[in-house]
Order: structure tokens, then C-alpha cells, then sequence
């Protein structure tokens, strides 16, 4: 009797090794995936939400892993589709990650914020990205931060605020300040008219370019580290010390201050193209 139950625990201790080995084994293997290059598994799941606002309030964007795109319309709400994509060793894996991302809401009348709070935890062999696509009514201000992904914005007339650490920033046909900082990655904005709002882009490693009207009246200066300046197009009006690397100059009467930052890489000032805005 007593033999027949020393066999009966080593069949268990030995099912239960097992078991052990192979959830190890998954889990190396889906680190090892993730080390060799892009796990295989891959799955979407889309959120969306529509919010009403009070006219010139702020939408914000925390800690996105992905990109942001940003549009103005004349819709008075706030319309907003994140894709939350997560790659796993699975595909089945993925998928069921996908819904759980979460994506926290902090929303009163006059502002709208936005956080992706990711799965919770510790999660290995596991990669999230949240893209959001958001449509805003026109004279909404906007606050933007991604860690990796380019922000895009277009047909935008509040101010804004955006950063990105890894990634470009773009804008289309904006009308209001803009303040932007990218740490790796270009910024390329384009200006369809210039408020008395300030402008300041920032690169660290990464070219700057900016497209003003012509008739804007505007007090420039562009300085890089590594690079070189550009300003041709324009009809600016040199003032003070002037060198490849550091212009300062008066467009037009002057006015609303422009100033372009960068360590590493080019500064383009250029004037904006006939019929840029819509």
C-alpha cells in the first residue's frame, strides 16, 4: 500500500514538472520573439467615444504609444477612434489582450483628457500601441504627448501644445501658437495664417521646417548646433549678427514671435504654398 502511493505522488510530481516546463518554455519563447525581432502574434481592437465640449475648450492626449492624427471640422463634438493594437507570441494571444488595453477618461465641460494606461502590471513578450484618430470642433485647444508615434494635426486653429519622443511631428494648415518638442524625430509645420500666439518648435536630433504666409507679420530667429539655416523665400528683414547656423530677422512689421530650435539637423523657413488652406 505504501509503495502504491509513493508511485501514485512521483506521477504527480511528475505531471506537475511538466507543466512547469512548459509554461516556462512558452514564456521563454515568447521572450526569445520578442528579442529576435517582431512577435508574430498581432490583433486590433477598436474604442470609440464622442464627447461634447464647450467652444475654445482643450482636448488632451497623456501617454500615447502610437500616433495621434488630429483633424478640425465644424462638428461641435469631439470625436475620437483608438485602435488599440497589441503583437504577442499569438495571434490568439494578442486578440485577447486587444479589449483589455485600457484607455482612461477624465472629462468636465470645457476639457477632455485622455490616458493609455496599457494591460496593468507585468507583461512580457507582450507589445502595446494605441493610434488615435480624432476629429475636433474648430477653436479647440490641444494638448499632445506620444512616446512613440508621429502626431499629426491638420485644419486646427486653437493653440497647442504637443511632444513626441520618438516620432515626427506634422501639421496642415494651422492657424493658432504652437509650442512643439520632439526629442527623435522631425517637426514640419505649416502655416496657413500666423495669430499673435507664439510659435516655438524644439528638435533635439531632428530637422525642423516651417511653411508661413508670406504677408505675415512675424519676428523670426532660427538657431541649430549641427546643422544649418534656411530662410529663403521670404522677404525677412536680417537684423543683428546673422550666420549659417543663427538667423534673427523682422518678417514683414514683425510681431508674433517664431523661434526654431534644433541640436542636430536643418532649419527651413520657407513661405506657405498659394491655397494651402482649405
Amino acid at each position: 500500500m505504501i509503495g502504491c502511493m509513493v508511485r501514485f505522488h512521483d506521477r504527480i510530481l511528475r505531471t506537475v514538472q511538466i507543466g512547469v516546463v512548459v509554461a516556462l518554455a512558452a514564456t521563454v519563447a515568447a521572450c526569445n520573439a520578442h528579442r529576435g525581432g517582431p512577435l508574430p502574434g498581432h490583433a486590433s481592437n477598436e474604442w470609440t467615444r464622442s464627447y461634447a465640449i464647450q467652444p475654445g475648450g482643450e482636448f488632451q492626449v497623456v501617454g500615447a504609444g502610437g500616433t495621434i492624427d488630429v483633424q478640425g471640422t465644424t462638428n461641435p463634438t469631439i470625436d475620437v477612434k483608438a485602435e488599440r493594437v497589441v503583437r504577442a507570441a499569438t495571434d490568439a494571444m494578442a486578440a485577447s489582450m486587444a479589449p483589455r488595453v485600457r484607455i482612461s477618461e477624465d472629462v468636465t465641460p470645457d476639457k477632455v483628457v485622455l490616458r493609455t494606461e496599457g494591460l496593468g502590471g507585468i507583461t512580457v513578450g507582450v507589445e502595446i500601441a494605441v493610434n488615435f484618430h480624432v476629429t475636433v470642433p474648430v477653436g479647440t485647444k490641444l494638448r499632445l504627448r506620444s512616446a512613440n508615434g508621429d502626431i499629426t494635426m491638420t485644419n486646427v486653429d486653437g493653440t497647442i501644445v504637443v511632444s513626441s519622443s520618438n516620432g515626427a511631428i506634422i501639421g496642415k494648415a494651422l492657424r493658432g501658437g504652437i509650442d512643439a518638442r520632439a526629442t527623435n524625430g522631425s517637426i514640419t509645420i505649416d502655416m496657413a495664417a500666423v495669430s499673435k500666439d507664439p510659435i516655438d518648435l524644439r528638435a533635439t536630433n531632428g530637422a525642423i521646417q516651417l511653411s508661413l504666409p508670406p504677408t505675415a507679420n512675424a519676428n523670426v530667429e532660427a538657431t541649430c548646433t549641427n546643422g544649418s539655416v534656411d530662410y529663403s523665400g521670404l522677404p525677412l528683414q536680417l537684423a543683428g549678427e546673422q550666420t549659417k547656423r543663427r538667423t534673427r530677422g523682422r518678417l514683414n512689421d514683425g510681431g508674433t514671435p517664431i523661434d526654431l530650435t534644433t541640436t542636430n539637423g536643418d532649419i527651413h523657413v520657407l513661405a506657405s504654398a498659394p491655397g494651402v488652406a482649405p
